[in-house]
Parts: C-alpha cells; sequence; structure tokens
C-alpha cells in the first residue's frame, strides 16, 4: 500500500428523530381541553348548564316534567327558527324580517282558506310558496344590488309590516283572522304543526321534535355536506369562494329561502295552535332569532359557528322566559335577563375563541 493512500473514513448512520421530540405546531395533537374550547358551541353549553342549575335551585316548580316540557316547548318555537338564521349568519348574512314574515305566512294560510272556502291545506302550501318568495327575494336584492343585508332585510320587513295590518283590514275588516277550526283539513293540519302526545304522563308539543330533527338535519348538512362547505365559504370570504368554483349566488339565496322556510314553519304552527293570528304581531321577534344564533356561537361576521349552539341558544331562552314566571318574579325582567344573557354570551365566546387560538 502506498504511503500517500488514505484509509476511507467510516460511514455513520445518523439517529433515528424522536418522535417525542417534535415540536412542530402544524403536526403536533393539541390538548383535548383546546380541542374542546374550539368548537363554536362550548359557551353557549356552558351558559345553558349555568342558567339551568340557577333556575331548578331558584324555582322548584322548574324540576317538575310539565313545566320542563313547557319550557321545552317555548324553547323548540323560536328554535325552529333560530336554526336558518343562523346558517344564514354563517353564510354572512341576517335577516331582519324574519319575524314578522312568520305572521305574514300565518295570515296567508288563514286567509286564502277562509276567503275563498278551500281547504285549509291550499292555505298552507300557498303560504309556503309566499314565504320562499319572500325569502328568495332578499337573497336577489342582496346579490343584484350588492347592499348590506341589513338595509335589505329591513326593506322587507317595513314592507311586511305595512302589508300585514292593512291587507287583513281590507280581507277581514279586523286586525286579526277568522276562526278556521271547522275548516275541511284542519284537524290534520292540525296533527303535523301543532299537536301533542304523552311521555310518562307529561304532554309534550309536537314541535319539540320537529326542533330536533331539524337541528339533526341542518348539523348534517353543515358538516357531512357539499352546500355546508360552501355555507362557511361564503361566510368567510366569498370572493374567494367563488375563485375556487363556490356558487355564491346560489348559497346565498337559498340561505334566505331557507329562512322562509323556517317562517313558514313556525307561522303554521302558530295558525293551527290558537286558530286565528293577530297581524300586528312578530315585529321585534327577528331580534331574538339573531340573538339566540350569536349566544350559540355564530359570528356576526359569518364563516363561523354550527347548528347545535342554537340549539341551546334557544333552551337558555325558555329556561328564563319560564324561569321567571315559576320563580314568581316580575315578568317585565325578561327582556333584561335576555340582555345580560346576551353580553355573557358575547364575552364567554370571545374568552373561549381566545383561549382555544393561543399558543
Amino acid at each position: 500500500m502506498s504511503m500517500t493512500q488514505q484509509a476511507a473514513p467510516a460511514v455513520t448512520t445518523p439517529p433515528a428523530p424522536d418522535p417525542k421530540k417534535e415540536t412542530d405546531g402544524r403536526t403536533a395533537q393539541r390538548p383535548l381541553a383546546l380541542r374542546l374550547l374550539a368548537r363554536p358551541e362550548v359557551g353557549v353549553l356552558l351558559g345553558t348548564v349555568a342558567v339551568t342549575v340557577f333556575f331548578l335551585v331558584a324555582a322548584p316548580p322548574v324540576r317538575d316534567g310539565s313545566s320542563m316540557a313547557n319550557i321545552l316547548y317555548q324553547s323548540s318555537t323560536l328554535g325552529i327558527m333560530a336554526l336558518p338564521v343562523a346558517l344564514l349568519m354563517i353564510g354572512g348574512e341576517f335577516d331582519l324580517s324574519a319575524g314578522v314574515a312568520v305572521v305574514t305566512s300565518a295570515l296567508t294560510a288563514s286567509m286564502v282558506a277562509y276567503q275563498l272556502s278551500v281547504n285549509v291545506w291550499v292555505g298552507v302550501l300557498v303560504a309556503l310558496v309566499v314565504s320562499l318568495a319572500v325569502g328568495l327575494l332578499n337573497g336577489w336584492m342582496l346579490v343584484k344590488t350588492g347592499l348590506p343585508s341589513f338595509l335589505v332585510t329591513l326593506g322587507t320587513f317595513l314592507m311586511l309590516q305595512g302589508a300585514n295590518l292593512a291587507v287583513t283590514k281590507l280581507v277581514t275588516g279586523n286586525v286579526a283572522t277568522d276562526d278556521i277550526s271547522d275548516m275541511d283539513g284542519f284537524g290534520q293540519a292540525k296533527k303535523v304543526f301543532a299537536s301533542s302526545f304523552e311521555v310518562g304522563g307529561v304532554e309534550v308539543k309536537i314541535t319539540i321534535v320537529w326542533w330536533l330533527v331539524f337541528a339533526a338535519l341542518a348539523t348534517w348538512v353543515l358538516l357531512r355536506t357539499k352546500y355546508g362547505n360552501w355555507i362557511f365559504a361564503v361566510g368567510g370570504n366569498k370572493e374567494s369562494a367563488r375563485a375556487v368554483g363556490v356558487p355564491v349566488t346560489f348559497t346565498k339565496i337559498s340561505l334566505f329561502m331557507l329562512v322562509g322556510f323556517g317562517a313558514w314553519f313556525v307561522g303554521m304552527h302558530q295558525l293551527f295552535s290558537f286558530n286565528t293570528v293577530q297581524s300586528g304581531e312578530g315585529v321585534g321577534q327577528e331580534l331574538i332569532y339573531i340573538a339566540a344564533a350569536v349566544i350559540g356561537g355564530c359570528l356576526l361576521t359569518g364563516g363561523s359557528g354550527s347548528a347545535i349552539g342554537p340549539v341551546f341558544g334557544a333552551f337558555m331562552f325558555g329556561m328564563v322566559q319560564q324561569g321567571i314566571v315559576y320563580a314568581n318574579w316580575n315578568p317585565d325582567w325578561f327582556k333584561t335577563f335576555l340582555g345580560v344573557m346576551l353580553f355573557g354570551a358575547t364575552l364567554i365566546n370571545l374568552w373561549v375563541s381566545r383561549t382555544a387560538t393561543r399558543r
């Protein structure tokens, strides 16, 4: 061997990286508590538990099965409308005409059936068409004009409010519709929209079942369908959503029509529960629907929320509304409690959001 020839250096294999030392935040698994806090409905869940425990202690009648059924009933009539309103808010818009649209639907069904002397189901179907048309008008005006949904639906709110009173007086000569309880098809429609059944000796309203069914369906749509992805996309950034092929126009208009469907369903419940409708009702309810969605974790800016959160939000409203009565307090404090709940839920949602995103 030559004196100038050198031995080849030994080849060493670098040690395998220890998976326990991985610290890349993009791949590290967050703790379970932070993952739970990232859910938009966690804040309202905590609030719901707190409010429920409070009234169970402060108002002993709440513990009775019939009282709880009544609370759930009040929550369901609010919650059915809060669901499509929440979906619309996730899509980046909101509807100020939702409250009076409920009354418009009920008035339409009642007057068509009574004045034309037809089966009440004819009035129900005509009311559905009218409600969907109102939603279509809101969505179409929003897309075509580019105006904020606040202005578009405020205009619809004023038009419907005036039309409800004026048309009802013109057709019936009164501010309320005529009693339709003796008309053909009333019994069948009442079973669908306003019946009740017994569970363990407690009377349960059918709207509670519909509320839970709609909530499950809305959750499935948001989390498991392409349409649900579209809703989140247009609420987050509609221009970016359009750039990747999301049908923004269709999504926006269809969300307003979903609100119209909810208004129709709740309107039918009111009609077949009381047999007649007061034309001046519904004003202010749209704010309750929006508040239930906001308390449920939906952002006014869109792009975030769930369908389960508004369920808890509506239940909180029902609990407070009936809990005040069962506690023998002055019911005039109800709106004050709602304001406190809305403010508190907003702070909780803000805290939850910051906690979930803190590194």
